[in-house]
């Protein structure tokens, strides 16, 4: 008990006495005070009283995919700081291969009694993955918000970059430059983001049944695209747009193992604009998303819920960027 009160006063920054005082439910304690000591109590993991259990700890999870595709750390510093000057604690949970799945973190943020969660990049955007622990927040009455497009079906507010603008951007710009055959590294078959993007490149470019050749799926893994790209390369494709910034790298990476130059003899672009883009050779030509802006739109979408003045169920969109740096040049010929 002494180590646990030690432990709880530094986190919280109070006395040990202040928490023996709220943990014993006594008066003199602000508010403020006491919402500090019930965090840092479930931030480091120790069981509430049981007079206390029944209240949610101002603590909010952000569920992420992965930390290695550097979007992903760019989303959890906007939302995390976001959460702060709002008054809450975040708890940011990140896959990894072979580690803690999804299910599993929702799990263990229920047993800290958190106020609500984020996800980003999760099975909600796979249309045959499991949605089980998404419908156990739903029957809890956990505010929930996702960020990028999900299966529309779970309800939960969304706040997604407009992939159909992305795709006109990008297939926009490859016109320009006069490449006519054009391709697509895209996610999973049942990847929502992805079946958006190719959606919108069906309308934009005209495509019939015959045109399947010119897309190829892929895990989101340079070494994926790898395979992917490869693909497109040898069928003659001269543009080729990607759903994420690593797939374009990859994609970058296989035109260069056929013996291709990029761009001089294939364009690529990518997607997201994330962290060090314009440091790699050449520098990515990609459509931004506005990262700060949906973080911060998800965290305002969360804490209305929290704070019970209802409920967004339509998806915002974000319009998005095309960012024209080095990766993309006129067709071969022109």
């Amino acid at each position: 008990m002494t180590k646990r009160l030690t432990e709880v006063a530094k986190k919280a920054g109070v006395s040990e006495a202040t928490v023996s005082r709220v943990l014993n439910g006594r008066d003199g304690v602000s508010e403020t005070t006491r919402t500090a000591v019930l965090t840092a109590l479930d931030v480091l993991g120790y069981e509430r009283p049981t007079k206390l259990r029944g209240e949610r700890a101002r603590l909010v999870g952000l569920v992420l995919p992965e930390l290695q595709n550097p979007i992903f750390p760019a989303l959890a510093e906007v939302v995390t700081g976001t959460l702060a000057q709002r008054g809450y604690t975040p708890a940011l949970c990140a896959r990894t291969i072979g580690g803690v799945s999804e299910m599993d973190y929702v799990e263990m943020l229920l047993d800290h009694q958190v106020s609500g969660v984020i996800f980003a990049g999760g099975s909600y955007a796979l249309a045959d993955a499991r949605h089980d622990h998404y419908r156990r927040l739903t029957d809890r009455g956990l505010p929930v918000v996702l960020v990028n497009a999900g299966v529309a079906e779970l309800g939960f507010p969304r706040v997604s970059t407009d992939d159909a603008v992305a795709v006109e951007q990008a297939y926009g710009h490859l016109r320009s430059l006069g490449h006519e055959r054009i391709g697509m590294v895209l996610g999973p078959e049942g990847h929502v983001p992805s079946r958006r993007k190719l959606d919108a490149m069906i309308r934009a470019a005209g495509w019939d049944e015959g045109d399947a050749e010119c897309v190829e799926r892929s895990s989101f893994s340079m070494e994926g695209a790898r395979v992917a790209a490869t693909k497109l390369v040898e069928r003659g494709v001269t543009g080729i747009i990607c759903a994420s910034d690593v797939l374009a790298l990859g994609t970058i990476r296989a035109a260069r193992r056929l013996g291709r130059s990029v761009p001089a003899d294939v364009s690529v672009v990518g997607y997201d604009d994330s962290a060090f883009m314009t440091c790699t050779d050449p520098p990515l030509t990609t459509v931004r998303q506005p990262i700060e802006t949906m973080g911060q739109a998800a965290v305002d979408l969360l804490v209305t819920q929290i704070e019970g003045a209802g409920v967004l169920h339509d998806e915002l969109l974000f319009e998005p960027e095309l960012v024209v740096r080095g990766s993309t040049a006129p067709a071969p010929g022109r």
